[in-house]
């Protein structure tokens, strides 16, 4: 269908729309018309993708500056549904213009996912693929090929891509990454390099938010991207969290013992050359001397390593004189190395700021700041020069420079950690030293100050005005859509008692007093005993929910649950809890029925969608607070508190709130589907108004303080209303609208707003 949004036509892949899909494409079509920063809440299930991409590819097609569009989310299958949804849009897009536009939508992942090399495939871990793929597809090993080295060897589907026309690597078209893995395989081309290098070219570029946010990634990949190019971050309600980590270094003693090998293999290199070709060494001198600007031509595909910080902060200047000698700055690695190990042997815990640490450095190895920020372009400038081709040894080493030079560029909103035992019981030293971002604005601002429009949106981003103050950026739309419904198809409960009326909470003075465990496991029995299908019970940490689970079975309350529902768990292992997703779709799929025990921010909470009979009801069994003794969240609540004015317990019960809304999100994933989202903690009673507006409506008065019985009363009167066939009739003009009754929506509230004017969102442009 066509749908006129503000003078754009915009193609919607389907016959019918949402009402709130209607108001989501206006806002952001308001949001893109006057250049500016929203951020936008949309319900679980009603068709987010697919409106984002049809109003912005409608935006991009229908306006000469053809835009851009970066659309960034979290998880590899959430690429590959948006990938999917991408090329449904196009085919019907074609369909109704009668003719296939000029469109070219690829998706960029990973080297492991994508790489077609019979070797180098076969490895398990994304880093050893890393290194390997380097290893074959850089300059050195092509030179060395050149001068008759048959010891070099080349990757041939990346050689192959140089028989292409650059702007042409694969013809124009939305591909998933299958279709692109089949495609490059039929004509034997690196599908990595083949997206990489054409990201110029394609109008839509669909990849994880790292390539965007994380500095060490984004000036290798998102470089060439135009300033005026549409970023979108879908599922981003996480998003503080990831621009943290890609800007945070963990070092422990085997990184450590690994980095000083690795500088040690370094040296031997150096000396080779030496003895071999000093020219080399000598040649790599003068150009260091002359200032990194001439050597950014260099910087091609076949880099070693990025720079963890924009390297327009570094180009501009010359490396220090006391490491642009390859021996004096092997020597360098080394003394730092050295320190960092003197620095781990510390038996209390040592919390400072970088500015601390740089001045104990000084004074105990004059090591100076400078060229610690220099490090990792002296380093790949190093590798660069010995031709090293083998640099799996240098992992480690990797980690190090990066530290370093984080450390020497951020003063303000970092600190440094130094934890000596894993645990506060532990008697044999384990140290980590954290190198801790606290401040989630650095990674972002780049992103902000760079493209003119950014959209930030999730189905759980509540509450809003959180999320402009911890990026410290600026927006003209914030908005929370309600849920449009013909019936009832979610059923919010709040249990805060049980049968017995003892209150039940995860708090952690109380979590495992025996009364409680029973109610919850009560809880658990009798949802097991009226859930058709699939059960999902979702646990504050792993910590909690070994623990609880170790108390029901000594209580037999797991051998009744098994009456009744498969018992499947959720691991930190990935590949255990894919194993058990697989079999707990199968049980509910062939009638036995399961339940699954998982954890909020584990990876079932973030990825995993519980579509119909696989999720008919989630227990949320307690408030998902992180573990407050961290000492890395305690300097993160520091600095929040004296930095953006948010206070300690705003953030935290914001960050568990936003993380429960998430879990309860997984069992409602369409306007089709139902479900009964049981919230099991007395402190969700006082908290609801956190809740995401299209689920905090939903909460009747009568819902909110609830004892077991009571709950599983009204779930089987749910149950059993749902249950009933539904009259798609009923839909027409309440939740789903054709295009004549959106264009009758539009005429009124043209009226309405001629009658009432609304101020215009401001221009920021």
């Amino acid at each position: 269908m066509k749908i006129n949004i503000e003078s754009l036509e915009v193609i919607f892949p389907y016959e019918k729309v949402y009402p709130e899909q209607v108001q989501y494409m206006t806002d952001i079509k308001r949001t893109l018309d006057v250049g500016g920063n929203c951020i936008l809440e949309m319900p679980s299930g009603t068709g987010k993708t697919v409106s984002l991409l049809s109003i912005t590819v409608a935006y991009q097609m229908n306006y000469p500056e053809q835009r851009k569009i970066i659309y960034c989310s979290r998880t590899m299958s959430e690429i590959e549904k948006a990938l999917a949804e991408l090329r449904n849009l196009m085919a019907y897009r074609a369909k109704v213009l009668g003719y296939t536009e000029d469109f070219r939508g690829l998706g960029l992942t990973s080297r492991k996912n994508l790489c077609l090399h019979p070797e180098v495939r076969k490895e398990r871990k994304g880093a050893v693929v890393d290194e390997k793929c380097r290893s074959l597809t850089n300059g050195i090993s092509k030179s060395k090929l050149q001068a008759g080295d048959e010891t070099a060897k080349l990757c041939e589907f990346h050689e192959n891509l140089y028989n292409l026309e650059p702007h042409n690597l694969i013809p124009a078209g939305v591909y998933t990454f299958e279709d692109l893995i089949n495609y490059c395989e039929s004509i034997k081309t690196c599908p990595y390099f083949t997206v990489r290098r054409m990201m110029p070219y394609c109008n839509i570029i669909i990849y994880s938010y790292h390539y965007l946010l994380d500095p060490k990634i984004a000036d290798r990949v998102s470089k060439e991207l135009s300033k005026d190019s549409i970023v979108i971050f879908d599922e981003a309600h996480n998003i503080d969290n990831v621009c943290i980590e890609s800007l945070s270094v963990d070092l422990t003693q085997d990184s450590l013992r690994k980095a000083a090998r690795g500088a040690a293999a370094l040296g031997r290199a150096v000396d080779d050359v030496k003895r071999t070709d000093a020219s080399k060494l000598q040649h790599e001198y003068e150009k260091l001397v002359e200032g990194l600007q001439q050597a950014e031509a260099d910087r091609a595909e076949d880099l070693f390593m990025s720079n963890p910080i924009l390297p327009e902060d570094i180009l501009k200047e010359a490396i220090p004189g006391n490491i642009r000698r390859a021996e004096h700055f092997v020597a360098f690695l080394k003394r730092f190395i050295e320190y960092l190990k003197t620095r781990m042997r510390a038996l209390h815990v040592i919390s400072e700021t970088p500015t601390s640490f740089l001045k104990h450095l000084k004074e105990l190895t004059y090591i100076e700041k400078k060229p610690l920020g220099f490090a990792t372009e002296r380093l790949n400038s190093l590798v660069r020069t010995l031709e090293l081709t083998d640099i799996e040894d240098f992992v480690s080493l990797k980690e190090i420079v990066t530290f370093a030079t984080l450390l020497a560029t951020y003063e303000e909103g970092f600190v440094l950690i130094l934890e000596p035992f894993e645990t506060e019981g532990s008697t044999v030293p384990n140290p980590i030293l954290h190198f801790s971002c606290l401040d989630a604005s650095i990674a972002m601002k780049p992103v902000f100050e760079r493209f003119s429009s950014v959209i930030i949106t999730s189905g759980t981003i509540s509450p809003l005005d959180m999320y402009p103050r911890m990026l410290n950026f600026d927006t003209v739309i914030q908005e929370s859509y309600s849920m449009t419904l013909s019936r009832r198809s979610f059923l919010p409960l709040i249990v805060t008692k049980g049968s017995d009326q003892v209150a039940i909470s995860s708090r952690f003075e109380i979590r495992n007093d025996p009364s409680i465990v029973r109610n919850y496991g009560n809880l658990l029995i009798e949802f097991s005993k009226i859930t058709p299908d699939g059960l999902v019970v979702f646990f504050p940490s792993y910590l909690y929910m070994e623990s609880i689970i170790s108390s029901w079975q000594a209580m037999g309350i797991l051998d009744e649950v098994w009456k009744y529902k498969l018992i499947l768990v959720e691991t930190p292992d990935s590949q255990e809890t894919s194993l058990a997703l697989e079999t707990y779709r199968t049980a509910c799929s062939n009638g036995r029925g399961a339940v699954m025990f998982s954890v909020a921010r584990g990876k079932v909470s973030e990825g995993i969608d519980f579509d119909h009979h696989y999720g008919r009801a989630v227990l949320m069994i307690g408030l998902p607070f992180q573990y407050t003794e961290s000492r890395i969240l305690k300097a993160r609540l520091e600095f929040l508190r004296e930095n953006f004015h948010i206070r300690e317990n705003d953030f935290l019960s914001f960050d568990a709130m936003r993380h429960a809304a998430q879990c309860l999100g997984r069992v409602l994933r369409g306007k089709d589907d139902y479900g009964i989202m049981v919230l099991a903690d007395r402190r969700f009673a006082r908290k609801r108004s956190q809740l995401p507006k299209w689920i905090a409506q939903a909460i009747l008065e009568g819902d909110i303080n609830l004892s077991t019985d009571m709950a599983v009363a009204a779930s089987k009167k749910f149950l059993r209303t749902l249950a009933q066939p539904a009259d798609i009739e009923d839909q027409n003009g309440v939740s789903v609208w054709t295009q004549e009754q959106v264009e009758e929506f539009q005429q009124k509230q043209r009226i309405s707003n001629s009658m009432h004017p609304q101020p215009e969102p401001m221009d920021v442009s």
